[in-house]
């Protein structure tokens, strides 16, 4: 049991919240805790959900009942989340970023914890309510940007293999044909890895013509998994046929001419309303 004043009282719990995203804490945990009355940590639950609000933190969400509690929702405004996801756009349209063969460098990005931090909150506030109980991406580049998005919404990846590997056990594979390249590939999952009629946020880096996450919903088929969702950091501007219809991307890539060394990116769907 911790004696402490009230302005240290508040500092932990705020501290224990935001580690614990989307958890249920009954009240009874921080009245045992810090030996204090249920009514005055109402009282300190009050003012950490003002301040979270005001600041655009999150939601405190008090459930009532003898199994209640308060559960911390990491949300972010939509204006912080525009002007995150701009400045992320800037940076990516640096022309030293462009590779030999027309691709696009992300991978200082995609090892950045800050950034990957509020690319993940972004995610997790657009699917705070979609009930996932997994997240889904395909190795590589996908499973930072997975792990961020499962962070704040405190949930476990699993991550779907191009080629299944003895330590996954038995496994469920398919074959699937590239939106893009139209080639046929295959993925696997491990049965142990998701129970049946799970449900599933998918999250990826990057979306052309939308074959690999169409495989994904495929794959989870044969799992009997509900997918809730489906986001991607960035797609291309330049498709014909999306094979996937339903999926929320933050960027958009409309141009990228290696000759002129320039890249050009706009506000993915989920902030023009653009598909």
């Amino acid at each position: 049991m911790k004696k402490l004043r009230r302005s240290a009282r508040l500092v932990d719990m705020t501290q224990h919240l935001l580690a614990r995203p989307h958890k249920l804490i009954p009240l009874t945990f921080f009245a045992d805790q810090y030996g204090a009355a249920k009514s005055s940590i109402s009282e300190d639950l009050s003012i950490i959900k003002e301040l979270f609000e005001s600041e655009g933190v999150g939601l405190l969400k008090t459930v009532a009942g003898a199994a209640g509690g308060v559960k911390y929702i990491p949300r972010m405004k939509a204006e912080e989340a525009r002007q995150t996801i701009e400045r992320i756009g800037r940076t990516l349209e640096s022309p030293g970023r462009l590779l030999p063969g027309g691709y696009l460098y992300m991978s200082d990005l995609l090892g950045d914890p800050e950034s990957l931090g509020e690319i993940g909150k972004v995610f997790a506030s657009i699917f705070a309510d979609a009930e996932a109980d997994y997240v889904m991406t395909v190795e590589t580049k996908g499973i930072p940007l997975a792990y961020a998005a499962a962070y704040y919404l405190n949930i476990p990846v699993i991550i779907v293999r191009r080629y299944s590997k003895l330590t996954d056990g038995s496994v469920v594979s398919i074959n699937y044909v590239s939106g893009s390249s139209k080639r046929i590939q295959t993925m696997s999952l491990a049965r142990r890895s998701l129970p049946e009629n799970s449900r599933v946020l998918i999250i990826d880096d990057f979306m052309k013509a939308g074959g690999t996450a169409h495989g994904m919903i495929d794959l989870l088929e044969e799992f009997k998994a509900k997918v809730v969702g489906v986001g991607v950091l960035m797609e291309t501007a330049d498709v014909e046929e999306r094979l996937v219809d339903d999926y929320v991307s933050l960027l958009r890539l409309v141009n990228m001419d290696v000759r002129d060394k320039e890249i050009r990116l706009e506000l993915g769907n989920y902030f023009t309303g653009k598909e």
